[in-house]
This record gives C-alpha cells, structure tokens and sequence, in this order.
C-alpha cells in the first residue's frame, strides 16, 4: 500500500471562500490549470512539467500556490517534484456547480 506524503498546507473545507476561489480562478492559466486537471487527470496528481506551460518556475510556483491557498488545488510533495490535483470533492460540497462551468470553460483563442 502506497503512503502518500501529507498535503502542502492548504484552508480546511469550512474555510474555503468563494471570492478567493474566484479571485485565483480569474487569472486563465490559472483556470486553464484547473479545467485541464478536471478534464485529463480528475483522479491524478499533476506535477507543473505536465501542463506544457512556458513560463519560468517561479512564475508557475506562483499560480499554483495561489490556487492551493484558495482552496482549488491541493499540493503533495514527493522528493523534489510538487504535484497538484483540484479538490473536487471539497469544491462540490462546499459550491455545487462549480466545477461545472469551469469543465464547460471555452479558453479565447
């Protein structure tokens, strides 16, 4: 049976809040994060190297602390690699619908 490592700290379900959810939501890499984890890895943790996204590492630290502070994304460290998964059933429970409409999200092209 695999152990896994405890999550970075992030607010308990009662203390996730909608406008922080919003406010991390409301950057699309940062939305675009979390529909891609919805749509292609819903039961799988994601290190940020699986996005493709080009931007420098801290910058990508950046946005994926900021969804885990708000409760969007929970964040588990093994060894040197961080991996991020969205808190699907924390977010159901605590906004039914939510993840919904980021599922039928269409990103500008």
């Amino acid at each position: 049976m695999d152990v896994l490592p405890p999550p970075l700290p992030e607010p308990a379900l009662d203390d996730i809040r909608l406008e922080d959810v919003f406010g991390a939501l409301n950057e699309p890499l940062r939305l675009g994060v979390v529909r891609k984890l919805l749509l292609e890895s819903p039961d799988t943790g994601r290190p940020c190297g699986w996005f493709g996204i080009a931007r420098p590492k801290s910058t990508l630290t950046h946005h994926f602390r900021i969804l885990r502070e708000a409760g969007v994304t929970r964040q588990r460290q093994y060894g040197l690699e961080r991996r991020s998964e969205v808190r699907i059933a924390d977010l159901d429970i605590r906004f039914p619908g939510l993840l919904d409409l980021v599922r039928l999200w269409q990103p500008a092209t």
